[in-house]
């Protein structure tokens, strides 16, 4: 098929062959109606059938580029982690292979091959032909996966030197030439490409893991640990030393543990890397911590709340003075969640000022203030600070010590709306954690108005996802905490789109506590936090687990994902 020629005439003819609407419905994958509808939503919003029908759950998109190929007679290109030569790329510019969503992929004879997102594109397909003076060869393939492929090729080849890489996790060459791999140049070439990576995957953490004869390097993808390189273990003192250089540490310090912070350009966007490392049995480890500050801002109404707590949380966020506290694990999601919030407010009325550690995310029209420890630039003498610019919101990075907390809710008690997060597992957790600070109870119950704990769960992928009855254990889970029998339920078999895990993206689980006034007099009274958990389920409050089951039940998370992510169920 790859020897065919693509010219104007060739493809007219074949797109004048039935249209994929009529096939779908020949093949009766749709309905006329479904049909109607979907052409009615793409003369509104624009775009192309397939991507219509494939957003409205109708059909999933290997079969429609199953479609396209047989429509088109061109083949299906998988993109999934193929490595382009540096020459076949120069033949097509960057710009242009991703203003058209294309890439070149190899030469035959005369003829060029491309993979196209819409091979139906004639006036590219003619480009291609005009820039590059050669015939043009197509295949379709995953727009998305084509993206990913054009961020992986065209930066100088990010793929790493396939020498240092053996399939055993070790050096496939002698010790003699594997010394070549202590050239500075060349390991700091693999280490950028190692970050480059990271970065185009969505990773929010990178771990250098030396261990006897390999380097272990794993990426964080939402939420959950991937394997991704096996390198020998003589490159990681290098990896070290060049990370201690940009974050600014102690290079000749291997023994303690030290952290840092550095930033770096990757493509066209800057990218804060936080580095930990620590010493262990062979050698010192890493952990690089990804803030991409380009990402766009997530809007309040697209974090996953439910209707009813989003309505509740917009309620509270319109109250002029108190506090309110999101709590949750590391990597829970409480940032992402506090700036959605301070956009939500953010308007000319109102001064907003924050306090972070680091600033993940810039605003415009908001003060920002960083802390630094070291030079005794902390939660409390910021808050203190802040609060001598007469505020109107003031959002605090996180209630870690007496201070803090103390300042905080003597901010919420004179007249200002305070947003902080704090380290706790739910919403009644949260109060105790006030009171271990040194808070009084009947100062929490004054200020506090209310407390979201939450949790992250990794969406399943849209694109293969099918229908499978729950197994023993998952109905058993179900019904502890509803009471009910489980139905069909979502899981991801596993596609291009999402690197064959099953899950693509990640949404929140939240559980919402209203601080009114039946709470409060719980906690002067001081009650438990049964007692108290028991008075906000009777007010309403939906759990943590309540709404994982929720999550399940709408097909957008797996009973194996909200069970591993709350184990209190």
């Amino acid at each position: 098929m790859l020897e065919q020629t693509i010219t104007y005439a060739d493809m007219a003819r074949r797109l004048s062959k039935k249209r994929i609407g009529d096939l779908l419905i020949e093949k009766k994958v749709i309905t006329e109606n479904q049909l109607e509808k979907a052409l009615e939503s793409q003369r509104k919003e624009g775009g192309l059938l397939g991507e219509v029908l494939i957003r409205q759950g109708l059909i999933k998109y290997d079969a429609l580029l199953e479609l396209l190929s047989n429509q088109l007679n061109v083949p299906i290109m998988d993109m999934k982690g193929r490595i382009i030569k540096q020459e076949i790329l120069k033949l097509v510019p960057e710009k242009i292979a991703r203003a058209r969503n294309i890439i070149p992929i190899k030469v035959v004879d005369d003829q060029l091959v491309i993979v196209m997102g819409r091979p139906e594109d004639l006036a590219t397909i003619d480009d291609i032909n005009l820039i590059t003076g050669m015939k043009i060869c197509v295949a379709i393939g995953n727009p998305l996966d084509i993206d990913r492929a054009i961020d992986k090729n065209y930066q100088s080849g990010d793929d790493l030197d396939i020498q240092s890489v053996g399939e055993d996790g070790g050096s496939e060459r002698e010790d003699e030439e594997e010394e070549e791999m202590l050239d500075f140049t060349p390991a700091v070439q693999n280490l950028n490409k190692i970050i480059n990576h990271a970065i185009q995957d969505g990773a929010s953490d990178i771990h250098l893991e030396p261990y006897n004869k390999k380097l272990r390097v794993r990426f964080r993808i939402d939420g959950v640990l991937q394997d991704k390189y096996a390198l020998p273990v003589s490159v990681n003192d290098v990896f070290l030393s060049r990370l201690k250089i940009l974050a600014k540490m102690n290079i000749a310090e291997m023994r303690r543990p030290q952290d840092g912070q550095f930033t770096i350009k990757s493509g066209t966007k800057n990218v804060d890397i936080r580095v930990a490392t620590a010493g262990t049995a062979h050698g010192e480890r890493a952990t690089l911590r990804i803030l991409d500050k380009s990402l766009t801002l997530i809007k309040l109404d697209n974090l996953g709340f439910l209707p009813e707590t989003m309505e509740q949380l917009t309620s509270m966020l319109k109250t002029s003075f108190g506090m309110v506290l999101v709590g949750g694990p590391t990597g829970s999601g409480k940032t992402t969640t506090l700036y959605s919030m301070i956009n939500n407010l953010n308007r000319n009325e109102l001064n907003i000022m924050t306090i972070e550690d680091p600033i993940e995310y810039n605003f415009d029209n908001i003060t920002q203030m960083q802390i630094n420890e070291r030079s005794d630039i902390t939660f409390a003498s910021c808050l203190k600070a802040a609060l001598r610019h007469d505020p109107d919101v003031i959002l605090v990075g996180e209630i870690r010590d007496p201070d803090t907390a103390r300042i905080a809710v003597q901010a919420a008690l004179t007249g200002h709306l305070v947003l902080a997060s704090i380290h706790a597992s739910d919403v009644v957790s949260m109060i105790f954690r006030l009171i271990h600070l040194g808070i009084e109870p009947y100062l929490i119950s004054s200020t506090l108005i209310g407390l979201l704990a939450q949790r992250l769960v990794r969406c399943v992928c849209q694109y293969c996802s099918k229908d499978v009855k729950p197994t023993e254990e998952e109905q058993k889970a179900y019904f502890n905490v509803t009471g009910k029998k489980l139905g069909m339920i979502k899981t991801g078999e596993g596609c291009q789109l999402c690197s064959d895990t099953g899950y693509h993206g990640r949404a929140g689980i939240f559980e919402l506590l209203s601080v009114n006034d039946a709470i409060r007099s719980k906690l002067v009274a001081g009650a438990d936090s049964t007692e108290i958990k028991q008075e906000a389920i009777n007010n309403g409050m939906i759990t943590m687990g309540q709404a994982g089951m929720m999550k399940v039940e709408q097909g957008a998370s797996s009973m194996k994902d909200v069970l591993r992510s709350i184990h209190t169920i």
